[in-house]
Parts: C-alpha cells; sequence; structure tokens
C-alpha cells in the first residue's frame, strides 16, 4: 500500500458527526473531489492494482461507487456497469433487496450486464457493515457471473463487513482503514 496515498486520502475525508442520523459519524469522500491531483493518483492507484487481475468489468454501487469505478474501467479499458437504486434503470433489469446500517433499500442492474465468462470488481467509496457490496454480488452471481474483488476508498473494519463478503472472494481491499 502507498502510505503517502494513504495519508492524503486520510486528510482529506471529513467526519460528519449524526449524519444520516444521529450516533453514526459518516465518513464524507466529497473533498477529494475537490483535488483532482489526488483524484487522479486514487485512479492510478487502483489501475495499477487491477491491470493484470483478470477482472474483464467493474461494477460501481449508486452513487458514489460510480466516482472511481467509471474512471478506473475507462482508465483500464472495460466496461463499467451501474448498480442502482431501484427503479432507476430503464431496461430490463434484476433486483436484490437487503437492509442497511440505517434503512433497507433495494439495488437493480440490467440483466444483460455480466455473463458466465465475467470477473467482476464491485466498487465503492466505502464498506461499512458490507450489505450494499453483499446485494451487488449477489446481482453478479444472479446473472451467472463472479466476483473476483472488492475495492473501496474507505473500510470501517470495526463493523466487519468483510465477513459479509468473503463468501463471495478473500480479495477486498481498501485505500483507508479505521
Amino acid at each position: 500500500m502507498n502510505k503517502d496515498l494513504v495519508e492524503k486520502v486520510k486528510a482529506e475525508i471529513r467526519d460528519v458527526v449524526d449524519f444520516p442520523k444521529e450516533g453514526i459519524v459518516f465518513k464524507d469522500i466529497t473533498p477529494i473531489m475537490l483535488d483532482p491531483q489526488l483524484s487522479n493518483e486514487i485512479v492510478e492507484y487502483l489501475a495499477a492494482q487491477y491491470k493484470d487481475s483478470g477482472i474483464t468489468k467493474i461494477a460501481g454501487i449508486e452513487s458514489r461507487g460510480f466516482l472511481f469505478g467509471y474512471p478506473l474501467a475507462m482508465r483500464l479499458g472495460l466496461p463499467f456497469i451501474l448498480i442502482r437504486k431501484k427503479g432507476k434503470l430503464p431496461y430490463k433489469k434484476v433486483a436484490y433487496s437487503y437492509d442497511l446500517e440505517y434503512g433497507s433499500a433495494t439495488i437493480e442492474m440490467h440483466e444483460d450486464a455480466v455473463d458466465a465468462s465475467d470477473k467482476v470488481l464491485i466498487h465503492d467509496d466505502l464498506l461499512a457493515t458490507g450489505g450494499s457490496a453483499e446485494a451487488a454480488a449477489h446481482l453478479v452471481e444472479k446473472c451467472g457471473a463472479k466476483v473476483e474483488a472488492f475495492n473501496f476508498l474507505v473500510s470501517l473494519d470495526f463493523l466487519e463487513g468483510d465477513k459479509k463478503l468473503k463468501q463471495f472472494t478473500d480479495n477486498i481491499q481498501a485505500i483507508v482503514n479505521y
């Protein structure tokens, strides 16, 4: 891990207390977006990590998973899959419902986004309890593809979200771990 990059990313992450509800300390990555050089460093770092990994597609979880997932896919010359909240995709889709640490949700993916030959990297901004990433992995597998890896900018390790993801792969990485 690039210790310099870890420190730069940590310095930009803003803690927002009691958001979205009391008792939660939200890790806000939006200050990173104000620094195009750091954003590019993140994409370059991720591209180096996955360029020879054998992944065939990258899936990003709405909406913050799109921020670095899509640029990473472009950098690697790979297709990008949108995993969105229910009702946001226009074509035939598969859905998965799950519980969050502060509510419940349903996500969807176009049914033709992957096939049995695909090895997918699932990217999101933050790993907390693992519910969103686990749901995304179920969607990928429901369409016949394999989850090759998970990647996050931030992992809240004390919530042990990675335990939910190990049923799919042990290849679970984050730039910053708390």
